[in-house]
């Protein structure tokens, strides 16, 4: 099982726009993660700064390279694009983090 966390950035005065849509994800894209191979998704607002904690885990073998091909998954970076850092193609920007401690 791979861990991976990353980091998004979300624009001020969405903190409770961004919890309700991710309260009422959509079942297609709920879906489609659990198809990819994730699982133990967790997301984390740093109130502070309004950074985005993004933790989960992936299927040893899969890879989420073929979620951006994904229409759903297109639909919902445009859904949430206004609230938050995005590129040109809705997706919003993502920073790998590196792990650096892990207590099993």
């Amino acid at each position: 099982m791979q861990r991976l966390a990353f980091k998004m950035q979300l624009h001020k005065g969405f903190e409770e726009e961004y919890k309700r849509l991710h309260d009422y994800i959509w079942p297609e894209l709920a879906e489609l993660l659990q198809e990819t191979g994730i699982t133990e998704y967790s997301i984390f607002l740093d109130e502070g700064t309004n950074a985005l904690f993004g933790f989960l885990k992936l299927a040893d073998g899969k890879t989420l390279d073929d979620l951006p091909k994904e229409a759903v998954m297109q639909k919902w970076w445009a859904y949430m694009c206004d609230i938050m850092e995005s590129h040109a193609d809705n997706s919003p920007i993502s920073i790998p983090l590196k792990e650096v401690f892990y207590l099993p």
